[in-house]
């Protein structure tokens, strides 16, 4: 199995909610919540959701037989084009979801940075700022959510920009 999270020594374990949500109908959460005593624990989905995106997966995870789920694995590092235009698609995905009252979740492991990524593009999307965006999934969130460098910098640079850099990158 391929390694998708990168390690940070400094940055705390998953936060002790499994999800949260972070505007009306838009959870953002995790497959590992912290519990009181600090140990990772699971968070399972049943069918809290009508619609789970996934972008880190577990066997026994969830979603329950209820809800649509769409996968689209990627890593806690820097993304490829492709990558970077299906965040933009699932941002899309998310949105449509939230116009038509359906509750969306969108999970990785630790609920920080590719589901955070997701939800922010969303939030764009919808008309916030990039700094509005990425401060809202902080404050619901957690502290740490899209600590990673690089996703912030997608969202500030925009994801179009962004995939077209990518593409020019001959090293990447």
């Amino acid at each position: 199995m391929r390694n998708t999270r990168t390690r940070d020594r400094d940055v705390p374990g998953p936060p002790p909610t499994a999800w949260d949500e972070i505007v009306p109908g838009l959870w953002m959460g995790g497959h590992y919540r912290t519990d009181r005593a600090g140990e990772l624990r699971p968070a399972v989905v049943a069918d809290e959701f009508d619609l789970v995106i996934s972008l880190f997966t577990r066997t026994g995870h969830g979603p329950g037989p209820r809800a649509e789920h769409v996968v689209a694995h990627m890593p806690d590092a820097g993304l490829t084009a492709a990558q970077l235009r299906t965040v933009q698609r699932l941002a899309r995905t998310a949105g449509l979801a939230l116009d038509t009252g359906l509750a969306t979740l969108v999970r990785c492991h630790s609920g920080y940075n590719r589901s955070g990524l997701v939800v922010a593009q969303c939030l764009v999307d919808r008309g916030l700022t990039p700094a509005e965006a990425i401060a809202l999934v902080r404050r619901r969130r957690s502290p740490w959510a899209l600590h990673n460098d690089t996703f912030t910098a997608y969202l500030t640079t925009g994801l179009d920009a962004a995939a077209q850099l990518v593409e020019l990158d001959p090293l990447g």
